[in-house]
């Protein structure tokens, strides 16, 4: 069964994701390292006791819908009671409508904890945060009063609706519509699809986010819209009025994430006696820039899906050792000095092999958990140094600069060490009844969720690294050498080789970092792309390993963490050099494949 390791979390957070002097300074609010401690343990607590024993049953029974009405599993409805009632939805909430405006780097940590638990279930939560910040960002007032005191407590869940069955990740191609009504809002008429809790039992409203298109909007994505339509309107009072034209027809059956209801929703269709057809919604931001407020949700899910990577991750590992620790198979050569072999089997996790796979594993959650923490934190500190300008711009840049990482390696290394967590199970991991195979299930949407990681390698070579003409990218560079510089400089027989390796990546990286610029200052996006995704794995990678070490750095007291970032750096950074050629010199020969599939 997993358990918080809520040691672990508070050290990354606090000394590698740097909360530590920003609290000192106080640049977070309200939040000091005991309030830190106190909510993490709380967390913890919850995601251990609660959450993780409904995790099993969850995904055993999944959800169903008869007639529009979508059933949660068996015990889910009142785990999210206890949820809200916890405080649990408002933790980053303006205080003006009722949250506790804690910090993301925060909600990062103890979200790990939820989707460690379970995935399925934290899915939901998570779209109301999002919601709950493109509303706060971009809503009028009148939407604001009406909708946001109610998602913030949780009382009422959101959604974000996006795709459509033509139109993937490419939203130009967009066909719900929009028309205007002569009372100021709108009907929505169209299909959604792939709708993370598009209807549920957990809250008496739903309330979607809608990109659609209005019949006079510029082709393209710079004709798309914003609107909240509610599951259920809301009158004047704040009571529930009506229902809305808005309708689940139907769930997905899939691969993982049962208890997770993923729906196909329907605008507009008349289904409503007596009313005129068409769902009714309300503009967020300004006609035709939809997608601009719509990308304050997407950036703020875009995190926390890397942090789903992370918790599942956790989770497996956890999994793993265990079974390693108790699963008897083979003997081992490890015996203690002047010890004689007993005859018995030795336990697999004595086993090199199995005791690679099982550090492979921790090392690599580490490395994610330090990037998406470090994401939330320049997220946080974006906003605490909103008052300087060129602080709070720098701080955005490097928000901008982890996101597409925090997203892409995160989820990917989510993936890759639930697989290693079935390979140390044996043959029992390929056995539902064990859970390792429910982890591989549900790890596997997340690098398609919130734009395919693809799309997050893209993002981070055309857009982000080029920022401030390559100033952003080269000053979180510059603060990673200044690591391994003292690395190198600490000289201590248990790093090892660390501080050499921790120095040949990140050449590796400044080398294709580099050759990317130059790429794209001649325009050859077709280099560029080509070595996208090889270089978001270096990054992540490099970055990841470099974090470990940090965290090595300022754990004096203890070996177990140089170990680990030794592991890390002497046995899994030799891909970056492999990394840094396929995205060199690996353009020619992926073009010149290409003609085998057409």
């Amino acid at each position: 069964m997993y358990k918080a390791p809520i040691g672990e979390i508070a050290f990354a957070l606090k000394k590698v994701a740097d909360l530590e002097p920003a609290m000192e300074k106080g640049l977070l609010g309200e939040l000091s390292p005991d309030l830190l401690d106190a909510v993490l343990e709380e967390a913890g607590r919850f995601a251990s006791e609660k959450i993780a024993p409904l995790a099993e049953g969850g995904d055993r029974e999944g959800t169903s819908v008869n007639e529009g009405v979508v059933t949660t599993p068996t015990g889910w409805k009142e785990l999210y009671a206890d949820w809200v009632a916890g405080g649990w939805n408002a933790l980053t909430g303006p205080e003006e409508y009722g949250g506790q405006a804690l910090p993301t780097s925060l909600s990062a940590a103890v979200f790990e904890m939820w989707n460690s638990a379970s995935m399925g279930f934290a899915l939901g939560p998570t779209l109301t945060v999002g919601a709950v910040e493109a509303l706060e960002t971009h809503g009028s007032d009148e939407l604001k009063a009406a909708y946001l005191a109610k998602l913030v407590s949780g009382e009422w869940a959101g959604t974000m609706n996006l795709t459509e069955p033509q139109a993937g990740s490419d939203l130009s191609a967009l066909k719900t519509k929009a028309e205007r009504a002569d009372d100021g809002s709108y009907r929505i008429y169209g299909q959604k699809i792939y709708i993370t809790y598009g209807e549920h039992d957990f809250t008496d409203n739903i309330v979607h986010l809608v990109l659609a298109r209005l019949p006079d909007a510029p082709v393209g994505v710079k004709g798309i819209s914003l609107f909240l339509v509610p599951k259920f309107l809301v009158d004047a009072d704040g009571s529930l009025g009506r229902r809305n034209d808005v309708f689940c027809h139907s769930v997905e059956h899939k691969l993982g994430i049962h208890g997770s209801p993923t729906c196909t929703m329907i605008y507009g269709d008349g289904s409503i006696d007596g009313e005129e057809a068409g769902a009714v919604g309300y503009l967020i931001g300004e006609e035709n820039r939809g997608l601009v407020c719509m990308f304050t949700m997407m950036n703020n899910a875009r995190l926390l899906v890397g942090v789903q990577g992370v918790g599942v991750a956790e989770a497996a590992f956890q999994m793993a050792l265990d079974y390693a620790r108790e699963r008897r198979q083979g003997r081992s050569t490890r015996l203690a000095k002047g010890a004689e072999p007993s005859g018995q089997m030795s336990p697999i996790v004595e086993h090199p092999d199995v005791a690679r796979s099982l550090l492979t594993m921790k090392a690599l959650t580490g490395c994610a958990r330090a990037i998406a923490y470090a994401c939330g934190h320049a997220t946080d500190m974006a906003r605490a140094t909103r008052d300087e300008a060129s602080e709070a711009r720098i701080w955005k840049e490097r928000a901008n600069l982890l996101t597409p990482i925090a997203k892409a390696f995160a989820t990917d290394i989510g993936v890759e060490v639930a697989s290693l967590g079935i390979q140390v199970h044996g043959g029992m991991g390929f056995i539902e009844e064990t859970g390792a195979a429910r982890l591989l299930r549900d790890a596997r949407i997340a690098p398609i969720y919130e734009g395919t990681n693809g799309i997050q390698a893209i993002d981070l070579v055309t857009r982000k690294i080029g920022q401030s003409d390559g100033a952003a990218v080269s000053a979180y560079l510059a603060e990673l050498a200044e690591t391994v510089d003292a690395v190198r400089g600490r000289n201590a027989a248990d790093f090892g080789a660390t501080g050499d390796a921790l120095a040949a990546a990140l050449d590796d990286l400044k080398e294709a970092t580099a050759f990317l610029a130059r790429a794209l200052a001649d325009k050859d996006m077709d280099t560029a792309l080509a070595g996208a995704t090889s270089y978001l794995r270096l990054f992540g990678l490099t970055a990841g390993a470099v974090y470990l070490a940090k965290g090595a750095l300022a754990d004096t007291g203890r070996t177990e963490r140089t170990h680990l970032a030794r592991f890390m750096a002497e046995n899994l950074l030799g891909e970056t050099a492999g990394l840094k050629r396929q995205v060199i010199a690996g353009a020619a020969s992926l073009a010149a494949a290409q003609a085998i599939l057409q």
